[in-house]
């Protein structure tokens, strides 16, 4: 189940929480964050290929592609046993931004996403079907939890693809990691 919890700063005691999708996209889209559901157009198996991923979800990578003008796409797969796992967490953990959207659909797993575009910082679980697009230049970090196990496309439209500027600050670490969250929120 998605989750959305929007925090007032840094005060973590409390929240206001959304969980139907209509909800968490209309709250979303209030700070120009993108939310919705995407099904593929044909069934595929755990063990699919990337290409088979990229084709299953073609038409709805191509309408974006065409209302963004990204240039590329790609599936990154990270599982639990993945030797950078502990080194890539702490990477997406620490506030960052981006010149280029975050465009990232969940075909398997989930992650959470902190967004801090105003004095808020918004929470976003998503899973498996679950599509987000964070704007250029707004505040956020990313757990994928201790054991990861997530598969995403992400779409591009520059050719150097992820790349963060940290804001050096520590917010991330008053809030609570995937872990926590799934343990309060799920």
């Amino acid at each position: 189940m998605s989750v959305l919890s929007v925090y007032d700063g840094r005060d973590v005691a409390s929240s206001e929480v959304f969980t139907g999708l209509d909800d968490i996209s209309a709250r979303l889209n209030e700070i120009d964050v993108r939310f919705e559901r995407w099904t593929a157009g044909f069934e595929f198996g755990a063990d699919a290929s990337n290409v088979d991923v990229l084709n299953a979800y073609h038409d709805s990578i191509d309408s974006l592609k065409r209302f963004y003008g990204f240039q590329s796409e790609d599936v990154i797969s990270v599982k639990a046993d993945h030797p950078e796992r502990v080194a890539m967490r702490a990477r997406f953990l620490r506030e960052h931004t981006h010149s280029d959207f975050e465009v990232r659909f969940f075909v398997e797993g989930r992650g959470l996403f902190f967004l801090h575009p105003d004095d808020r910082v918004y929470a976003v679980l998503c899973e498996r079907g679950d599509l987000i697009s964070v704007p250029a230049n707004v505040k956020h970090w990313f757990d994928m939890g201790e054991y990861p196990e997530l598969k995403c496309i992400r779409l591009f439209t520059t050719p150097e693809g992820w790349v963060a500027d940290y804001t050096g600050s520590e917010i991330a670490e008053s809030f609570p990691r995937l872990e926590q969250f799934l343990g309060t929120f799920a």
